[in-house]
């Protein structure tokens, strides 16, 4: 990585929620940064006054012009991309039967496809300068399936997935890949950013549906300090051993624990099962 203070960051999605608060920060600690949003307007108060040090520019992630464009105007400016964080994304709150084929597809177009054009972009690079790191901004929905978030929670599963693959590919390259797993923060993810679908199946009501009012019902008194959770974006990025994965909040914490629990029962109770799928010892070799 370069110098502290002297990194540059390229953070997508921020009008709002950890976006937002994540350039905040980092430009009031000295770092160079690219703010970016589909809404330029929304971001040049970030950027006032800070000539040099803040580039705003617009862009949607799902736009592969917008892409290329954005990410050679910042390494024009700054000489490079030191820190990629893909945080543009969105949630949609529908039972699988209930989902749009639209919808779902638009979502997976900014939380997925968006984040692997903009990752391809970046990297070349960051591996001529044999430095750099990529933060992708999961949920704890990209470890644990929830009702009625099950299209979301694909999206997520595939960023988790993506970015596994890439921390191996690019470790030789002394470029990091981190993955944020966010429990509930107090963002407009669940607020003015959610999207339902236009005909919910009453069947639903005691699972899809329980989850979605929770979800909506519970914007703005959520546990979890989206300020606290950036500084914690910074540590981990600035550490000469950052995690895979960063769980972010005691919700996310507690649901990550039980999951990994839940896992081990299943390999441990259907261990015998899962051997019996070999061929027997000794006729591997020649059954091929």
């Amino acid at each position: 990585m370069a110098q502290k203070n002297s990194a540059v960051w390229f953070i997508t999605g921020c009008s709002t929620g950890f976006g937002r608060e994540l350039a905040k920060m980092l430009l009031d600690r000295g770092y160079r940064a690219v703010v970016t949003a589909r809404n330029p307007q929304q971001i040049q108060d970030l950027a006032a006054g800070r000539d040099g040090q803040a580039l705003a520019l617009q862009l949607d992630v799902t736009n592969a012009s917008d892409v290329a464009e954005a990410v050679k105007k910042a390494e024009t400016a700054f000489g490079g991309i030191d820190v990629l964080v893909n945080n543009a994304g969105y949630g949609y709150l529908s039972a699988v039967e209930e989902g749009e084929d639209e919808e779902v597809r638009a979502m997976f177009e900014a939380n997925f496809f968006g984040l692997a054009r903009l990752t391809q972009a970046v990297l070349p690079g960051m591996r001529k300068r044999h430095r750099g790191a990529i933060v992708n901004i999961s949920s704890i929905g990209g470890l644990v399936g929830f009702p009625g978030v099950g299209f979301y929670n694909a999206t997520k599963f595939a960023v988790e997935g993506l970015t596994e693959a890439l921390a191996k590919e690019v470790a030789p390259f002394g470029i990091k890949a981190i993955i944020v797993e966010p429990g509930p923060f107090r963002t407009d993810w669940a607020g003015r950013s959610i999207k339902t679908p236009a005909k919910p199946i009453a069947d639903y009501a005691g699972t899809a549906g329980a989850r979605r009012e929770a979800i909506t019902g519970g914007s703005g008194k959520q546990a979890g300090d989206p300020v606290r959770a950036c500084e914690a974006i910074i540590k981990t990025v600035e550490s000469e051993k950052p995690p895979l994965r960063l769980v972010l909040g005691r919700m996310a914490l507690d649901t990550a624990r039980a999951k990994v629990k839940q896992l081990q029962a299943d390999l441990d109770g259907w261990k015998d099962t899962s051997l019996s799928a070999d061929y027997p010892e000794g006729q591997a070799t020649a059954a091929r």
